[in-house]
C-alpha cells in the first residue's frame, strides 16, 4: 500500500539529483576544455591598438591559455606598432593563430608583417593579402607595377636601404616558419596582394577557414613551432575562445589617438588661452584651452607627428593672433593662413594616420574669414569718428553762458567750460552755439556755429 508512493517519491528525488549534477557536469567539462584567447585587430594600428595586445598577450601567458587567436582587417599602421607586435609575437610563450576574416576583410601593408609573424597563418575567403611596400609607413619607396621590377635607381640611398631592411625582415619571417619567402619579398618590393586561395596555393598561409569554428576544427591536434625551436602540439579538443574586449582605458586611448580629434584639441588649446589672456577672469575658456593643450601634447606624444608640421601651426596660429591684435593690413595674417595649411599638410608622418585634405582645407577658409573680418572691421574703426578721449572733442557743440569777444565761459555736455575764439571777430551773445574746433588743456577753442545764430557788433 505504502510502497507506490515510496517509490515516486525514490525517482523523485533521483530526477532532481540527475537536473543538479548534469549541468554542473556540463559545467565542468566545459571548463576543462583548452582555451584560447581572441583578440580583435581592427582598423590601423596605432598605440591604442598596442597597448590592447600587449595586455591580451600578458592575460594569455598569465592564465595558461593554449592558444591566442588575432581576428584581423586592417590597412595598416604605424612602423613603431608594427615592429613591436611582430616582436611581441616572436617572443610569446602562448601559439598565436591570426586569421584574417570575416570575409572581406583584409591583411595589407602593417596586416603582411603580423600575419607572416604568426606561428600559424589563416584566411577566410575572399580576403586579402599584401601591398607590403613601406611607402610613407615603413619609409620611402613607390610600388612599381605587378609587371615590372621596382626601379631601384630612381631612389635615395637611404630609401634603398629602408625597403631592403623590409625585405629581408619579411623574409626572414618566411623562412623560418617555411612560408614563400619569394612571395614576401614581391610583397614588398612590387606592393603585390592575393587572395585567401592564392595565398593558399603558394604556400603564403597554412589554412583557409570561413570562420572561427572551422578555425578552431582545423587547429585540433596541430604541431606549432614557438620560440627559438620549441614546438607545442595542440590538444585533439577544439578550444574554447575566450573574447577579450578592448575596456574604457583602451577606447579613451584609441579615441584620444585620432588624428584629426587631437588636431582640434591642439586649436581649442591655443584658442582657450587666447581668450583667456585676453579676458582675464573668464576661467572656464583658460581651464578647457589648457585641459585641451594638455590632451593633444600626449596624443602627440603618442602619434608620429612631424614637429616641424607642429612648430608651423603654432607658428601659423600666432601669427593669425598677431594680425587680430595688431592689424598689419593683412600681411600677419596670410603669412599665418600659409604656415597654418603647409603644417597641417605635413603634421602627421603616416600614410595611414594623415589629416584630411578636406578638413584644413576647411579650417584654412574659417581663418581666411575671421582674418577678413579683422581687417574689415579694423578699417571701419579707422574710419569711424572718436566718440571718446580729446579726439572726440572736435566738432561737437557747446552754448556760450554769457557775451565775450575772446574769452568766455560756455556750457558743453553739461559742464562749464572756458572758452575762447580762435578768431576774435565781433561779440558772441549770451545762449549761441558754438562748435568745438578743438582744446589746449582744459580751454576750449570754439567758433560759432552758424552765422544765423551769432550777433556780430563791429
Amino acid at each position: 500500500m505504502f510502497a507506490l508512493p515510496r517509490l515516486c517519491l525514490l525517482l523523485a528525488g533521483l530526477l532532481a539529483g540527475l537536473l543538479v549534477w548534469a549541468p554542473a557536469t556540463l559545467a565542468a567539462d566545459a571548463d576543462s576544455r583548452p582555451q584560447g584567447l581572441l583578440l580583435q585587430i581592427q582598423g590601423t594600428l596605432g598605440p591604442a591598438s598596442l597597448d590592447y595586445l600587449e595586455d591580451g598577450f600578458a592575460r594569455a601567458e598569465k592564465q595558461g591559455f593554449e592558444a591566442i587567436i588575432l581576428q584581423m582587417d586592417t590597412p595598416g599602421g604605424l612602423v613603431s606598432t608594427t615592429r613591436e607586435l611582430v616582436s611581441l609575437i616572436l617572443n610569446s610563450h602562448v601559439p598565436v593563430i591570426t586569421w584574417v576574416g570575416p570575409a572581406g576583410a583584409q591583411a595589407a601593408s602593417a596586416g603582411t608583417y603580423i600575419l607572416y609573424a604568426s606561428h600559424l597563418a589563416a584566411m577566410a575567403p575572399t580576403t586579402q593579402v599584401g601591398a607590403a611596400t613601406p611607402v610613407n609607413l615603413m619609409g620611402g619607396g613607390t610600388p612599381a607595377p605587378e609587371s615590372q621590377p621596382a626601379d631601384t635607381s630612381s631612389r635615395s640611398s637611404l630609401e634603398q636601404k629602408q625597403l631592403q631592411a623590409a625585405v629581408s625582415s619579411l623574409r626572414s619571417l618566411a623562412e623560418r616558419y617555411g612560408r614563400n619567402a619569394d612571395w614576401a619579398e614581391k610583397a614588398v618590393r612590387q606592393a603585390d596582394s592575393l587572395t585567401a586561395q592564392e595565398a593558399l596555393d603558394l604556400d603564403v598561409i597554412e589554412l583557409m577557414a570561413a570562420d572561427l569554428d572551422e578555425l578552431l576544427q582545423a587547429l585540433q591536434g596541430r604541431e606549432l613551432l614557438l620560440k627559438g625551436d620549441q614546438r607545442v602540439q595542440h590538444s585533439p579538443a577544439p578550444l574554447q575562445l575566450v573574447e577579450q574586449n578592448p575596456d574604457w582605458r583602451h577606447q579613451l586611448l584609441a579615441f584620444l589617438t585620432q588624428p584629426t580629434l587631437a588636431y582640434f584639441l591642439l586649436l581649442i588649446g591655443f584658442y582657450g588661452l587666447l581668450f583667456e589672456l585676453s579676458s582675464p577672469g573668464s576661467l572656464f575658456p583658460g581651464i578647457l584651452g589648457a585641459c585641451s593643450l594638455l590632451l593633444a601634447l600626449y596624443a602627440f606624444q603618442l602619434l608620429p607627428v612631424n614637429y616641424a608640421g607642429l612648430a608651423l601651426i603654432v607658428f601659423g596660429v600666432l601669427l593669425i593672433i598677431a594680425e587680430a591684435l595688431v592689424p598689419s593690413f593683412g600681411i600677419l595674417g596670410i603669412g599665418g593662413i600659409l604656415a597654418f595649411t603647409s603644417g597641417s599638410v605635413l603634421l602627421m608622418d603616416s600614410e595611414h594616420l594623415a589629416l584630411s585634405l578636406p578638413l584644413i582645407g576647411g579650417l584654412a577658409l574659417i581663418a581666411s574669414a575671421l582674418l577678413l573680418w579683422a581687417v574689415t572691421r579694423f578699417w571701419t574703426l579707422r574710419s569711424k569718428r572718436p566718440t571718446i578721449g580729446q579726439e572726440a572733442l572736435e566738432g561737437e557743440v557747446c552754448e556760450a553762458l554769457e557775451d565775450f569777444s575772446h574769452k568766455g565761459r560756455v556750457r558743453f555736455h553739461g559742464e562749464n567750460w572756458q572758452a575762447r575764439r580762435t578768431h576774435p571777430e565781433g561779440v558772441i551773445r549770451q545762449g549761441s552755439y558754438l562748435q568745438v574746433t578743438g582744446h589746449q588743456g582744459l580751454t576750449l577753442m570754439v567758433e560759432p556755429l552758424h552765422a544765423s545764430r551769432t550777433e556780430t557788433v563791429r
